[in-house]
């Protein structure tokens, strides 16, 4: 498949060359787009303030923003796949760009909800699409591609707290209009991106369109799509506790202020970035599955020491934690590709869906449990979360794969 570093042609250069100016556009496009969805966790402890809302209803908003995000991403995956639509992605822009509006102007909890759906159907719309493009990109580098566009989102959504921190705590709710800015932004390039996906389409449409299948059999592959729910299910849980109730956590035991609390946040959410860098290039030098092996069950000891930990272990065993958890997500992508190959759209749209609904739902439910029994409580029940991390055994080696890759 031909790529292109350039996003006005897809026929300039050789088979097989990474088209990095693409792939860091979708990159740098995702980071908007998390920094943008994740100011509504970031002002959390604000909007509780403000609107003196309960743990459940701040874990409705997550679910609220999540859910949408996770309910649309599979459906538009398997569209996208059967029609591609390259210029759907500045449009997915445009509805978080309406959807930061409706959070800037909002009067009570019910426009927040608005505000945070509108926002998670602009992720729907943006994840399963810009990763195809950075697929598309690859130059059959997949891991590294993905690696490199899922970073964006680990920034952005360490950025978040931090600019949460420094201007809408300060300045209020209606401050977070002007992160609309950065949706134009983020529109504008998508435009380009989208002209570029366009024009790569056009070149390669009379190419004989190679057949894939999996070599594996299918009770092998759905016992592996299994495992790699029940992986995404326990990082993502464990990433909720962290991005919806860590700030609420610090405040709690250590009396930090809010704007302390995330700065703190961003020490996790910064780890996280630098572990989603390193997961995708380790996962194409040693396989996809020996990363997952690392990141899930790896992280177990750190997690079952955080909640007895003093304030300075709490802040360093947050950053290791977020460092190794974040390195799997790629992996998962990638291998959930190599397993269905040739529906690009839809494992991206399924497994970003699980992400964000998995932690939707748990941040919900964790909610509740946090008025129930205390915020202390639930840190000790999700730091076992990684012991799902032994599931891993029963996945296909990265030997049996091989086959099935370009």
């Amino acid at each position: 498949m031909s790529q292109t570093t350039t996003t006005g042609s897809a026929t300039a250069l050789p088979v097989q060359t990474t088209a990095y100016a693409v792939i860091l556009a979708v990159s740098f496009c995702h980071l908007l787009n998390d920094i943008m969805q994740s100011l509504l966790s970031a002002i959390y402890p604000m909007l509780k303030a403000d609107y003196g809302l309960d743990f459940w209803q701040i874990g409705l908003l997550t679910m609220t923003f999540q859910v949408t995000a996770s309910l649309l991403q599979p459906v538009i995956g398997i569209y996208t796949d059967k029609k591609p639509l390259p210029y759907s992605l500045p449009f997915g822009m445009g509805s978080t760009l309406i959807g930061l509006v409706c959070l800037a102007y909002a009067t009570q909890y019910g426009m927040l909800l608005v505000g945070a759906a509108l926002v998670g159907f602009g992720s729907a719309v943006f994840h399963p699409e810009s990763s195809r493009v950075a697929r598309l990109a690859s130059g059959g580098r997949y891991g590294l591609a993905q690696s490199l566009f899922q970073v964006g989102g680990n920034f952005g959504q360490a950025l978040g707290p931090l600019l949460a921190a420094f201007i809408v705590v300060p300045n209020g709710q209606r401050s977070i209009v002007w992160f609309s800015g950065a949706a134009l932004l983020g529109m504008m390039i998508l435009w380009q991106v989208g002209t570029w996906y366009s024009n790569h389409r056009q070149a390669n449409a009379k190419r004989p369109v190679e057949v894939r299948t999996s070599p594996l059999p299918r009770r092998t592959i759905v016992v592996a799509l299994a495992v790699l729910a029940a992986l995404t299910f326990s990082k993502n849980v464990y990433m909720a506790s962290i991005s919806s109730y860590y700030t609420f956590y610090m405040i709690h035991k250590f009396g930090v202020t809010v704007q302390t609390s995330q700065i703190l946040l961003f020490v996790f959410l910064g780890g996280a970035a630098v572990g989603t860098v390193l997961g995708g290039p380790i996962g194409d030098r040693f396989g996809a599955k020996t990363v997952m092996w690392f990141s899930i069950l790896g992280v177990l000891p750190f997690t079952l020491a955080m909640p007895y930990a003093d304030f300075t272990w709490t802040i360093i065993l947050s950053g290791i934690i977020g460092l190794i958890m974040a390195s799997a997500f790629p992996a998962i992508v990638v291998f959930g590709q190599e397993l269905l190959p040739g529906r690009v759209g839809m494992v991206a749209g399924i497994f970003f869906g699980l992400a964000f609904g998995m932690g939707g739902i748990a941040a919900a439910v964790l909610g509740v449990v946090a008025d129930a029994r205390g915020i202390d409580f639930v840190y000790v029940v999700c730091s076992f979360l990684p012991m799902l991390g032994l599931l891993t055994v029963f996945l296909p080696s990265n030997r049996a794969l091989r086959p099935a890759s370009l």
